[in-house]
């Protein structure tokens, strides 16, 4: 049987791209590569939002040039936003590349590599349009008891920093009822989160014609027995409006948590951006979703450097951080994309000025995520408890998962003091899926720690359906999905792309 590998840069929505990619694969009768295996197919699921994107996708592919030359009848996929935009580019600059396949035809990658094997030449096969909805194809999920869910694809805005509307093309909808049918779905196979993914996501509604769509579809995901946490990423300011904000406050098993993206609060700059809000209407949302939702945390993207900001506007910025208070923020350097009107704008920015104001963004913005983090020491939160959330939770003896509000919380994995009447303790300890209540003792800027033994421990279908899938044989298990998310602060080298660009 042969073997397969999935390779992730970028957004969540490629996240979910990647499950669909894996699910259609082992559909055709491949199996997960061993962690340290060598894979009979590699496919990277690409990003084009950043320019490091295409410097670490080259990079990828000539380190596995002389592995392909010695594994007979190994291939290589390049998919996503990346190959969408170069296209023959890629196959030019790496020949030993299989298939290169756009963002519209996921489906058809197992035809691709076949006839690639048969005819042995590459294949490019990049469609202008969608075929098929995504939600339509097979999906080997990467959680048992989280999962995405797409309402739609596309974007029909036009910032000048991004090149995602012209890969990803128009906006389309799902229809409510395929969309609800799916998380019924999922929460039968046990899953008790759902992430609700658009590339505007609140923008949903545009293309049935119905402005209130988005908070109709929040409420209706609360009518869903069995579901515990709804989320969704990433909403445009633009379009976030009071039934939303209604919604969440008033739906119980939607999270008070948001991330929407800021990218600049410099009234100016956004002009540029061809951002339809300004500062004023950035920060009465936050407003209103405090005044809804007191306990909200409430994330953010922010770009330092847009070509022609002054330190006036990079101040506005600032002041919007201040303000705002969010609990964390994805900062990036902003990065010429080539193909958007941005590139060619004049008052590019020194890459020192850049450096230091991004800096001090980072700076500021720690410092908050530290105060708002300490809020919580002494509070008891009931947190879900993850897989492969925690580093070092091997070495420091450690559970970690997220609180309703998508902070990250590393606990022991003592489970003294816990209220066997109202709870159960499995000899195996807790398991990712269940629920457990613990008490906060420290914070740190991007985490908070519980260093006493847990206080609750809550059993649920998920940590079942986890328990499951480690019990199934490894050929049955689900294929992993090697992820490059955003990180908070300075970036590592090479970094990954942006979460998102709306």
């Amino acid at each position: 049987m042969r073997t397969y590998k999935v390779v992730t840069y970028g957004c969540q929505m490629n996240v979910h791209d990647s499950e669909r990619l894996s699910g259609l694969l082992e559909e055709a009768g491949y199996a997960k590569a061993e962690q340290d295996g060598e894979p009979d197919l590699v496919v990277f699921n690409t990003c084009a939002v950043r320019e490091n994107a295409d410097n670490k996708l080259y990079g990828n592919l000539g380190r596995l040039a002389p592995a392909k030359q010695a594994h007979r009848g190994m291939q290589i996929a390049v998919g996503g936003c990346l190959a969408q935009k170069d296209r023959d580019t890629i196959v030019r600059k790496a020949p030993w590349v299989d298939v290169v396949f756009g963002t519209h035809n996921i489906g058809h990658l197992p035809a691709l590599l076949e006839r690639a094997a048969v005819e042995k030449k590459a294949q490019v096969e990049i469609l202008e349009s969608l075929e098929t909805f995504p939600s339509t194809l097979p999906t080997r999920r990467e959680s048992a008891y989280a999962a995405w869910v797409a309402i739609s694809v596309g974007c029909n805005n036009t910032c000048t920093f991004c090149i995602v509307p012209a890969l990803r093309g128009k906006e389309e909808d799902r229809r409510p009822g395929d969309i609800l049918a799916e998380v019924e779905a999922l929460v039968a196979e046990g899953v008790v989160e759902v992430t609700l993914l658009g590339q505007n996501v609140n923008a949903y509604g545009s293309d049935l014609g119905d402005r209130q769509a988005f908070s109709k579809l929040l409420r209706a995901c609360g009518e869903i027995e069995g579901l515990e946490r709804v989320r969704f990423t990433s909403p445009h300011p633009k379009d976030f409006t009071d039934d939303v904000i209604a919604a969440m406050a008033e739906t119980p098993n939607v999270m008070h948590q948001l991330h929407m993206p800021l990218q600049s609060g410099s009234d100016t700059v956004l002009r540029a951006m061809r951002r339809s809000y300004r500062q004023e209407r950035f920060l009465g949302i936050i407003e209103k979703v405090r005044a809804a939702m007191p306990d909200a945390a409430i994330s953010t993207d922010i770009i330092v450097g847009f070509p022609g900001e002054t330190d006036e506007d990079f101040e506005q910025t600032l002041h919007v951080v201040r303000e705002a208070r969010f609990a964390n923020a994805f900062t990036f350097q902003y990065s010429k994309r080539p193909g958007t009107p941005a590139a060619e704008m004049e008052n590019q920015i020194p890459k020192a000025v850049v450096q230091e104001r991004y800096e001090r963004l980072v700076a500021l913005q720690e410092e908050i995520s530290w105060e708002e983090n300490k809020k919580q020491v002494g509070r008891k939160l009931e947190i879900l408890v993850a897989e492969g959330e925690g580093k070092k939770d091997d070495r420091t003896d450690r559970l970690s998962g997220r609180a309703p509000d998508n902070r990250l919380v590393h606990f022991t994995r003592s489970l003294r003091g816990v209220n066997d009447e109202h709870s159960s303790r499995p000899e195996g300890g807790v398991r990712p899926g269940d629920m457990v209540t613990v008490e906060i003792t420290y914070a740190a800027p991007h985490h908070l720690l519980a260093e006493g033994p847990v206080l609750d421990v809550r059993r649920t279908r998920a940590g079942d359906a986890w328990e499951k899938r480690q019990a199934a044989p490894e050929g049955a298990k689900p294929a992993g999905v090697m992820l490059g998310l955003p990180k908070i602060g300075a970036p590592a080298p090479l970094p990954p792309a942006a979460d998102g660009c709306c």
